[in-house]
């Protein structure tokens, strides 16, 4: 930050115009400088260029145009380099192409495909390093849309697929490869481009229907993980929000979708950027001239503006216009200009601006490039059923016999050497193809041309090839499935192209008849673009995913049919799950719990899982450590047993789960403490296979009676969380199909006062305490401990009295408030106080604190039920605070209070900090459905 520092007192940044033009990021039409890009740069100051296919003709002529951009905004004065941008997603959406240095990769999904995030680093790692070396410093990518309905929206590969973790998983792995090579990252397209709705007129918005909190557990997840990642910027769509609680035309001009929703609720710092401005029914309806002060007043950092030079200049002048009518302030610019130049001193300089390596280290990357890209496509390569045994093709057609293969005329993808020189459809585009990547061109003819070339030299032997459209299965196609022995017919994108789902199924029943009368068929069909096409009709026996159909994967895909290597792709999200789910809903091995193998391993599984919780939710995972489930007691004071499981990679220590198990003989009752799963591998029956281990185990217990879903020590998964209601509700099925009884569960709530110094008793409170003449006093240590363990013991659990055993040995940092009766002075209450950095803090990360501010707590009341309880538990909760704040704890935590206590407490001025429903059962009924689920 020192550097954007000296930048902002730089005396050009005093002027309006030379601050305005960081905020815009504006683009052209030409290979060639022209005076509009010129005059945007130099008279304008415009900070940030996006390039498009429409500008770029290989690499060295990318190096060449993006080295003289530097140069002029060097020449015109300006303080700091440009922001160089482009979209290179791989895949069908690549702006610059070169088959001599720029190498092809997947796309997002057939990166996903491979199931490695490993391999999404390399790939964006390569992919940044090609564009680093032509001068490019911003990537519009990586992208963080959830397919929520994933077979119709028009970004099809473009996105990783429908989960919304596994999205964040590859994402990130994106985000990271790139900004490892030196370049800025943006996500895309906030709130989410992955279930929109397409109602109106080509003028009209595509629509956002999910509520905020349908969005928020799913749409929002990847790109609330991305910027705790430490994401560079994020753009923001042009889409219509409707639900219940919004009502926005355009996302990137609403302040509750940029400053409420991405700044504020998702803690977003970074630079965001609009849609471009330029399209029809933004300029329609609003005009490009308000848009323009609407982006930048809803929180827009950069407003983007693509191609008429016209319509830039009317932006520029709309933001000054803005200013000088007092609709934006000075200081909202400079916010801007602050984000911007932090973002451009973290990419370039003008060293490395005017001085692009080029072709030169282009060069030394090609060939290690090309090997990660022909092993990513290989690994990308699914099978998603094989039921006839087809595959390879060299292993069951004989030479003799004629290979069929159909071709649809379909869109192919601008990074396709085939293609470079096809001109641009003059076609009406369909609503769907406008939010498709404006880069596409017409005519797939050539791309299935090459992929015929491709197979008839592999097989040595006939090959019959023709394309097929939305007339139908003709005599012409007839005729050839009648010659041919095998025939392969390509889809893409069948879903929005129905007339593709109609002929493959023709050929399907045209197929299933001629084999029945005697005539063997097979039938191969391949997807080369949406997985989706066919992935749930069984009817279609051989069934092969591409994901893009790029020269380079088809290459893979001829390989692959001919056994050159054995496809080992999945589809990504939740299709990936529920396949292998179907596939091996065998248990996983599970293992003892232990510590010198597991720790580190549990403590990175803590940290995956810390990543998907809500920022506006609490769990008692935040700050929680590997240590708070090994209890620390000795065996003279033992009451509670310990056994944990875990499910692991043995080869690289990882865990995908672990579950925590306590037996206490006293009360004869077995607790499972907590099943953790790893995000990336939910659905998969590794929390079925730790669940089903745990229980067994307890149940091995000679007296156990009773089970109990839910702990107070360690105070980490206290039951079903409540702060979450779609989650807690699935979880309870969940227990409940596998024996837990779930009509009458414990409510328990963790409390806090949150600004502790403001607190003061509610009116009445000190006299009604008084006036009921209990006596309450503050101990620590074990001294005049008895009476207060034995209180415990006949009124708590055992893993409260294991926690107020636990705060008698740390006298230093907690004490026990006790009250005592007027008449016999016995015990009526109890709880703990403890103050900052208590030895208690392990085994309840509620009361972490992150070192700013202390936090108080005042832990496990123990009051039984009588006339006077709520008085009682309201003087020592007041004793509790008084201490807290003679500590000088800034916050409160009152935890561990059970549902009939809740409302006592909040009217002291207590809020809900967290919410639980303990689960219990009789250890019979939990054996008997346990059984039943084992098999």
């Amino acid at each position: 930050m020192e550097a954007v520092s000296e930048e902002v007192l730089d005396g050009k940044w005093e002027d309006l115009d030379w601050a305005m033009g960081q905020c815009f990021m504006m683009g052209w039409e030409g290979t060639e400088i022209t005076s509009q890009i010129r005059t945007l740069i130099e008279d304008h100051h415009v900070g940030a260029v996006l390039l498009t296919t429409k500008n770029l003709k290989g690499a060295h002529q990318t190096a060449r145009l993006v080295q003289e951009l530097q140069t002029i905004a060097h020449q015109a004065g300006h303080p700091v380099p440009l922001l160089i941008a482009l979209d290179q997603e791989n895949g069908g959406v690549n702006s610059l192409f070169d088959e001599d240095y720029i190498c092809q990769f997947p796309s997002a999904m057939g990166v996903a495909a491979t199931g490695s995030p490993d391999l999404a680093y390399e790939v964006s790692n390569a992919t940044a390093k090609e564009l680093s070396a032509v001068g490019v410093n911003m990537i519009m990518g990586p992208v963080l849309d959830v397919l929520t309905n994933a077979r119709y929206q028009p970004l099809g590969v473009r996105a990783t697929g429908d989960d919304p973790q596994e999205v964040s998983q590859y994402g990130i792995a994106a985000m990271n490869g790139y900004k490892d090579a030196g370049i800025t990252t943006c996500g895309k397209h906030f709130p989410s481009y992955g279930n929109l709705d397409f109602l109106g007129s080509s003028l009209d918005m595509p629509i956002i229907t999910e509520t905020l909190e349908q969005l928020s557990l799913s749409a929002l997840v990847p790109f609330r993980n991305a910027i705790r990642e430490g994401l560079d910027a994020i753009m923001v769509g042009g889409c219509a929000i409707a639900n219940a609680g919004m009502n926005v035309m355009h996302a990137c001009l609403s302040d509750q979708v940029v400053d409420d929703l991405l700044r504020k609720d998702l803690g977003f710092n970074g630079v965001t950027i609009s849609e471009c401005l330029e399209m029809d029914a933004l300029s329609h309806d609003i005009g490009v001239r308000g848009g323009t002060v609407m982006a930048v007043e809803a929180g827009c950092d950069l407003v983007l503006l693509c191609r008429s030079f016209s319509v830039q200049l009317e932006a520029i002048s709309g933001l000054k216009l803005g200013v000088e009518n007092d609709m934006i302030s000075r200081d909202r610019i400079n916010l801007s200009l602050t984000r911007v130049l932090t973002l451009k001193s973290k990419c370039t300089s003008w060293q490395k601006a005017l001085n692009p390596p080029g072709i030169s280290l282009l060069s030394q990357l090609h060939p290690s490039h090309l090997t990660l890209s022909t092993k990513t496509y290989d690994n990308s390569i699914t099978v998603m059923r094989d039921t006839g045994h087809l595959l390879p093709l060299s292993n069951t057609r004989y030479a003799d016999e004629e290979l069929l293969l159909l071709t649809p005329l379909v869109k192919p993808l601008p990074a396709s050497a085939e293609t470079r020189t096809l001109a641009e459809s003059k076609g009406v585009p369909s609503e769907h193809d406008k939010w498709n990547h404006r880069s596409s061109i017409m005519s797939g003819e050539n791309v299935f041309r090459e992929l015929g070339r491709l197979l008839a030299r592999q097989r040595h032997g006939k090959l019959l090839h023709t394309s097929y459209t939305a007339n139908g299965v003709r005599p012409v196609h007839e005729n050839l499935i009648n010659r041919a022995g095998c025939i392969i017919v390509v889809t893409a994108d069948a879903n929005r192209n129905l007339y593709q789902n109609g002929f493959t199924k023709h050929v399907a029943m045209m197929c299933s008849m001629l084999s029945s009368g005697g005539k063997k068929k097979s039938l191969i069909v391949v997807s080369v673009s949406s997985p989706y096409d066919f992935a749930m009709d069984k009817s279609i026996g051989t069934y092969i995913c591409t994901f893009d159909f790029t020269e380079t994967a088809m290459g893979a895909l001829v390989r692959a049919l001919f056994g050159e290597f054995v496809p080992q792709g999945t589809l990504p999200g939740t299709l990936r799950k529920s396949r292998k789910v179907q596939k091996s809903r065998q248990h996983w091995l599970v293992e003892n719990w232990n510590w010198d193998r597991d720790n580190r391993g549990l403590q990175a599984l803590i940290k995956a899982l810390e990543k998907t919780v809500l920022l506006n939710q609490q769990s008692g995972l935040i700050g929680a450590s590997a240590s708070a489930f090994s209890l620390p007691f000795t065996s003279a004071e033992e009451t509670i047993e310990e056994s944990h499981y875990v499910v692991r990679n043995s080869s690289t220590q990882a865990l995908f789960g672990f579950c925590s198990t306590y037996y206490h003989p006293a009360s004869a009752t077995g607790m499972l403490g907590a099943i953790f799963v790893d995000p990336s591998k939910r659905n998969l029956s590794i929390g079925h296979s730790l669940h089903q281990r745990a229980l067994r185990g307890l149940l091995q217990k000679p007296r156990i009676k009773k089970l109990q879903l839910g702990c107070g020590l360690p105070s980490i998964f206290l039951g079903i969380p409540m702060s979450d209601l779609s989650e807690g509700a699935r979880l309870k099925r969940w227990f409940a199909t596998n024996g837990w009884d779930i009509s009458s569960p414990r409510l328990l709530y963790t409390l806090t006062i949150k600004n502790l110094s403001n607190w003061a008793p509610p009116e009445g409170l000190l006299q009604s305490i008084q006036r009921v003449s209990f006596g309450f006093d503050l101990i620590h240590g074990t001294e005049n401990a008895s009476s207060v363990l034995d209180h415990v013991s006949a009124h708590a659990s055992p893993e409260i009295q294991g926690l107020y055993q636990l705060a008698l040995t740390d006298p230093k940092t907690c004490g026990i408030v006790r009250a005592k009766s007027p008449v016999d002075g016995a015990l009526v209450g109890t709880v703990i106080v403890c103050r900052s950095s208590t030895l208690l803090e392990t085994y309840m990360p509620v009361l972490h604190s992150d070192g700013s501010e202390g936090v108080g707590g005042i832990l496990a009341p123990v009051v039984p039920s009588s006339p006077q309880a709520s008085i009682v538990l309201q003087g020592l909760a007041l004793l509790g605070i008084r201490q807290n704040k003679a500590h000088r704890c800034a916050t409160c935590v009152l935890n561990w209070v059970a549902g009939e206590e809740r409302d006592v407490l909040l009217s002291m001025g207590f809020d809900v900090l967290d919410a639980w429903e303990e689960l219990s059962s009789v250890s019979e009924r939990v054996s008997l459905m346990s059984s039943g689920a084992d098999e």
